[in-house]
């Protein structure tokens, strides 16, 4: 996004430069990323960065209304409710799309936000190896601002640890040895000493929660969740019994399970903004707009785009059977804003904030990017391209 950078990191890049990155990241992590990693980092200008930031702080506003809890009780299905909810999410993230305004300039514009940790530990890594591998200038950096190495993962030790010992610590998912995103797992119990469990491994003895760690059972005093509940329901039968979370136990959560739900697209009809495109809950809709070609619809209840019906037809609005469980988003038009050797790229960049327990706000902590040259954003898409996926912005100074 910075001419003069880009030109210069294309005309330098080689594959063999590339290779030596993926390779630094399996070498690391003794993990190979199940997800495409992009051949080149996002240089984003300063203008841009004082946008996304002005963005993001006006998102927050909405997540630190008082009445936050009101307005988002319907955000929760049923059967989802858990106890002992805290008073803010430990994480929240936020997607724009890199787009341009009615001048030409690169503006971003919001397309979804979560209560809900990101890539926080593999973030860090794909950002060093970038700068190993590749050109980026020494100025430049991907940490929030006021922050480096050691103020980030003093952050993540606030949010994630609390008050505990890491071996009273865990990261909570679904069969994480599965999941596309164990790098990142793996990069988290180094940095702090956490291991990632799977949730049937939890043993429950009344309300206390225990796992084993060298044979012997270590009690859980905090879960740094990973855990999406869709997930859950779908790898059931390969679970086994696990532990009913719907019933009270002693221990904490970051980030809460209900915030997954409370801080999700069920916020994006209340977010307004020139960042913001119009969103609507779909059941309060009293007239489909005629242009409907010119928004989306998205399933409340879902996570890494799935359902989302990008071009949407009357008759696509008539067989949802649940609309108070959809949203109509206004279409927004990504900008091929990065240039490459291969033809230009849409870009997504995803603000990762950390909410530690004694903080009165969040704190912009890191970041992540995505490229595409599809029309779908994400490392699941566009596999057989090149100069897609995964990504880290670097900010200018």
């Amino acid at each position: 996004m910075i001419p003069s950078i880009r030109q210069a990191y294309n005309q330098q890049f080689t594959p063999a430069r590339y290779a030596d990155l993926l390779a630094s990241l399996t070498v690391e992590t003794g993990v190979t990323p199940a997800f495409r990693v992009a051949e080149t980092p996002v240089f984003v200008p300063k203008a841009l960065q004082e946008q996304l930031i002005a963005a993001g702080d006006a998102v927050i506003e909405v997540i630190l209304r008082p009445d936050l809890t009101a307005i988002t009780e319907a955000a929760i299905p049923k059967g989802q409710l858990v106890p002992k909810e805290n008073h803010h999410a430990q994480f929240i993230i936020i997607d724009f799309a890199i787009t341009r305004n009615e001048a030409g300039e690169l503006a971003p514009q919001l397309i979804e936000l979560q209560g809900f940790p990101s890539l926080f530990g593999f973030q860090e890594l794909l950002a060093r190896q970038y700068r190993r591998h590749t050109d980026v200038p020494d100025t430049y950096s991907t940490f929030g601002p006021g922050l480096d190495l050691q103020g980030y993962v003093e952050l993540l030790r606030r949010c994630i640890l609390g008050t505990h010992h890491p071996s009273n610590v865990i990261l909570l998912e679904v069969m994480p040895q599965q999941q596309k995103t164990l790098i990142d797992f793996v990069c988290t119990e180094a940095m702090l000493g956490i291991p990632a469990v799977c949730v049937s491994d939890l043993i429950q003895e009344g309300k206390k929660l225990y796992y084993l760690r060298n044979g012997e059972r270590v009690r859980v005093q905090r879960i740094y969740n990973r855990m999406i509940s869709e997930d859950v329901a779908a790898h059931r039968e390969q679970l086994g019994d696990i532990v009913n979370f719907q019933h009270e136990l002693e221990v904490e959560w970051a980030t809460h399970p209900n915030w997954y739900y409370r801080i999700s697209k069920f916020l994006l009809p209340f977010i307004h903004g020139p960042f913001a495109p119009k969103a609507w809950f779909l059941h309060e809709l009293p007239v489909l707009p005629q242009d409907l070609e010119n928004y989306v619809l998205k399933p409340l209840f879902s996570f890494a785009g799935q359902g989302v019906i990008i071009d949407p037809t009357p008759a696509d609005v008539e067989k949802i059977e649940d609309p108070e469980n959809w949203i109509l988003q206004q279409k927004v038009e990504y900008a091929a804003a990065i240039e490459t050797p291969t033809g230009p790229a849409k870009c997504e960049i995803r603000l990762m904030y950390c909410w530690p327990d004694d903080a009165p706000a969040p704190i912009l902590a890191q970041n992540l990017a995505r490229l595409s040259k599809g029309k779908m954003i994400g490392v699941n898409y566009n596999r057989d391209l090149d100069w897609v996926g995964g990504s880290s912005c670097f900010f200018e100074p």
